[in-house]
């Protein structure tokens, strides 16, 4: 019986001290999806930038179009050379804050390359 009360708030205890690492793996790992995500954002935004220029639509739109899609404060540049159209975007991911402070940001980027309409070969 006395062992049998010596353990009893055994698994309390270790609860205590595991939760705290599980949040934190937890909240890791919320920011790894949050980086994927912009990153397939930045994909997106280069390829909607070169597309767009590469039928005709103006520059100045077709940029205002991939930053809608890229993630928040990200550069989106656009290229032309011979019958080829090519945007980049570079975009910033803040770390998660709190505990994970001290992380610095990742920076994320996509280029993307279109053949210009009317351009044969």
């Amino acid at each position: 019986m006395t062992r049998r009360r010596c353990e009893r708030g055994a698994a309390t205890a270790e609860l205590a001290i595991v939760l705290p690492l599980l949040v934190a793996v937890t909240i890791g790992l919320v920011w790894l999806l949050a980086v994927g995500a912009a990153q397939v954002r930045a994909v997106d935004a280069a390829r909607e930038t070169a597309r767009a220029v590469a039928r005709g639509d103006s520059v100045d739109s077709a940029v205002a179009r991939g930053r809608q899609v890229a993630p928040d404060g990200s550069r989106v540049s656009v290229g032309a050379d011979g019958g080829q159209v090519t945007a980049v975007v570079v975009g910033r991911v803040a770390g998660p804050g709190g505990l994970f402070g001290a992380l610095p940001a990742v920076t994320v980027s996509a280029q993307a390359v279109a053949a210009a309409e009317g351009a044969g070969p």
